[in-house]
């Protein structure tokens, strides 16, 4: 019978902190998602470790949550009327849920099998802190007093998933990683009863991305939030994973060899990135644009809009401490960017005919844009708009039915986080919505040490991509797509239809 028991964790001596402290929300994290992000970590433990483990988790989070202070507390409004802060009292807890999930849930190893997919694993409300799944919806406005963080360890058979919870205004993907890695950090310290690691206070510090008051008079209303797309269709997430012989192939594939070719660099980045532009938007097309409309000779062509998360941490000086928190990163697109080899923007049969060095290298310029000084034109750009919490990206608003959004979660590297106890075999974020046009890159999962007989390990990213259900099995069994990406299952099923 599942058991659970719900705590109230306090940071490490709170007793001696301020009566209110405020973290203001950087222009950056109004840019974002507003939703909670349910990331789950995934470890192998013995039923004797369990109890050690679960007192070991709550005094590492206590010790974190002293330090990324930010994630105790509720969003709420600033005395201007128009920003919002993380505020924190000196009695403010967060949630921390320990719940013992015995079978029929699948073990450790049973998920281990079937990669984790996330589908294998029920309701994401039965692994989540109440109310605090990931979705578009009311309670996680910024004015409506939203908790910044919560914390539920399941324990399985054979094994422990702990998801972390926080308000994407509160993190991006790196961010949560500084914090996870953080806390790995804190919890070994007390496994093995050696010193704490350090915690540099500026990583608090958001100045730097937020934009310059300007004067009331100046200022101006949001622009009206893009709505979905009514031409779009369901679409459910499926895992695939690129192995490292096939990601070097790729790359020697997209990196151009003629003699007067231009001598961009290409990574293996813009090498998955531009056949999976490609070879998506080949089926996609099909699926909403008759024949006719995908004519190379047509100049109205459909757009297919390419756009990528770029984390900014490493691009500008000097960097923010390794583990800042918040939202540092900004979208760049094909849509406003210069491309070679393009006279105009791509469209769908541009796209089909161009060869794949000329893709990888429009996928190279895109990033290339995000340099700092595009960061202070951005802030420059979004300053006047009063309330900016009227602009965070819409889980749903895709404008065009081709556009594809990637974001690259592979620098997190959650797998090399040693917690004392472990390390996490794998992460997934639970969703219970899926978003049109969206492609997650994973880092290699960590792989059991007897999982290569040769000592040989191929194990590479894994992608969750939102595929069209018309469309999964055309894709699923694409010649193409097949010889480079190994489906590995669908991670989360959206509307009636249904494949496996």
């Amino acid at each position: 019978m599942a058991t659970r028991q719900e705590l109230r964790l306090h940071p490490w001596g709170y007793e001696n902190d301020p009566e209110e402290e405020r973290f203001p929300l950087s222009t950056l994290d109004y840019l974002s998602v507003c939703a909670y992000d349910n990331m789950a970590l995934f470890f192998p433990l013995s039923e004797a470790a369990k109890p050690r483990v679960a007192a070991v988790l709550k005094e590492g989070l206590e010790r974190t949550l002293s330090q990324c202070r930010h994630l105790v507390g509720t969003i709420e409004k600033n005395p201007d009327n128009t920003s919002h802060s993380f505020v924190k009292h000196r009695n403010s807890t967060v949630g921390f849920t320990i719940q013992h999930l015995p079978p029929p849930f699948p073990s450790f190893a049973d998920l281990e099998a079937s990669h984790f997919l996330s589908s294998r694993l029920g309701p994401t409300k039965s692994l989540s802190f109440k109310g605090l799944t990931y979705a578009d919806k009311p309670p996680t406005s910024a004015d409506s007093h939203p908790i910044a963080a919560a914390f539920q360890a399941n324990f399985i058979p054979g094994g422990l998933i702990l998801n972390t919870h926080h308000h994407h205004y509160a993190n991006d993907a790196m961010g949560w990683s500084g914090f996870v890695h953080q806390l790995a950090d804190n919890c070994r310290a007390i496994m093995t009863n050696t010193p704490f690691p350090p915690w540099d206070p500026s990583s608090l510090d958001n100045t730097r991305f937020t934009s310059p008051q300007v004067p009331s008079h100046l200022q101006t209303s949001a622009p009206p939030p893009q709505p979905r797309n009514p031409a779009l269709r369901p679409c459910s997430y499926l895992l695939f994973h690129l192995p490292k012989s096939k990601a070097a192939a790729l790359k020697r594939l997209a990196t151009p060899t003629e003699p007067d070719s231009d001598a961009t660099f290409i990574s293996t980045w813009d090498a998955f990135s531009a056949f999976l532009w490609r070879i998506l938007t080949k089926h996609r097309a099909a699926l909403y644009y008759p024949p006719q409309n995908l004519n190379p000779s047509n100049r109205d062509a459909p757009p297919t809009p390419w756009s990528e998360a770029v984390n900014m941490r490493p691009r500008i000086s000097p960097p923010p401490p390794a583990r800042t928190q918040g939202n540092i990163f900004i979208a760049a697109s094909t849509s406003t960017t210069p491309l070679p080899g393009f006279q105009v923007q791509p469209t769908t049969s541009t796209l089909l005919t161009s060869p794949l060095p000329t893709l990888a290298r429009t996928i190279r310029s895109v990033t290339c844009t995000a340099t700092q000084s595009r960061l202070a034109t951005l802030l420059q750009t979004v300053a006047p708009i009063r309330d900016k919490s009227a602009i965070a990206l819409g889980l749903n608003s895709a404008s065009a039915p081709l556009s594809l959004f990637t974001t690259d979660w592979r620098e997190t590297a959650i797998c090399e986080a040693d917690f004392g106890f472990g390390r996490p075999r794998a992460f997934r974020h639970l969703f219970d919505v899926v978003t049109e046009g969206l492609v997650i890159v994973y880092p290699p999962r960590r792989e059991p040490e007897s999982s290569s007989d040769d000592g040989e390990d191929d194990a590479g990213c894994e992608f969750v991509i939102s595929v069209e259900k018309e469309i999964i099995p055309r894709l699923v069994e694409d010649d193409e797509m097949k010889q480079f990406f190994e489906y590995r299952g669908v991670e989360v099923e959206g509307g009636a239809l249904r494949y496996r």
